[in-house]
């Protein structure tokens, strides 16, 4: 029988508003995109996974964090910008919430399935998600929110997902995870997870059970 359901974060209950997570409005508005390459950009932000992978349990953290990530991508991509213009981007990422869009029903679907099962977020994300859920009137639902870099691990590492299953003495069988993506459904069966695909634009294959949103669990 299932008793908890563990839910990702991007994909499953919210979207990147620009269509990229790190290109936020701020980074639209402030910068040129006709004299920026959007794939240089995507790349240089791969290259410094090491700066956006490191703890950060408070905002400042996170601001700082990200200070450095954008200085560095500028640097990358050949692009001048002023220190001020890299401080907004970064405070606009840390600390606004329009680089992310929720889907349409998912406080439905939250609400639904918290009646049902006890509702965990397992996200590979930054400690603007706590405010951010907050804001939502998101977060009543989940019994706790583990945020990954709070904990300087992440669900690809696999020790991140007994944060929840220890704390909460979660019989794994017990228990569905859902994430967008199949390489981290491959990690949670290995701690013997059940698990669930979310495909919300019904776009991917999978050799998961798939499914389009949360109501279907």
């Amino acid at each position: 029988m299932i008793k908890y359901l563990i839910l990702d974060f991007g994909k499953v209950l919210a979207f990147p508003s620009t269509g990229e997570w790190f290109i936020t409005p701020c980074f639209e508005k402030m910068i040129d995109m006709n004299k920026v390459d959007k794939n240089e950009i995507l790349k240089s932000i791969s290259n410094h996974n090491d700066i956006i992978s490191r703890k950060a349990i408070t905002l400042d953290e996170e601001y700082q964090m990200f200070v450095e990530l954008y200085q560095n991508i500028f640097n990358d991509i050949n692009y001048e910008v002023s220190a001020d213009i890299i401080q907004s981007i970064a405070h606009n990422f840390t600390y606004e919430d329009d680089k992310y869009g929720f889907y349409g029903n998912v406080e439905e679907e939250l609400s639904y399935l918290s009646k049902k099962y006890k509702l965990i977020l397992l996200s590979d994300n930054w400690p603007c998600a706590f405010p951010i859920m907050e804001k939502r009137g998101l977060d009543k639902y989940f019994e706790k929110m583990y945020i990954s870099s709070v904990y300087g691990t992440k669900k690809e590492y696999g020790d991140f997902f007994d944060y929840p299953i220890k704390e909460f003495c979660i019989n794994p069988s017990e228990a569905i995870f859902i994430d967008d993506n199949e390489s981290l459904l491959d990690v949670a069966v290995t701690k013997g997870l059940n698990v669930r695909l979310m495909d919300r634009e019904n776009k991917e294959q999978s050799k998961y059970i798939k499914i389009n949103n949360l109501f279907e669990v």
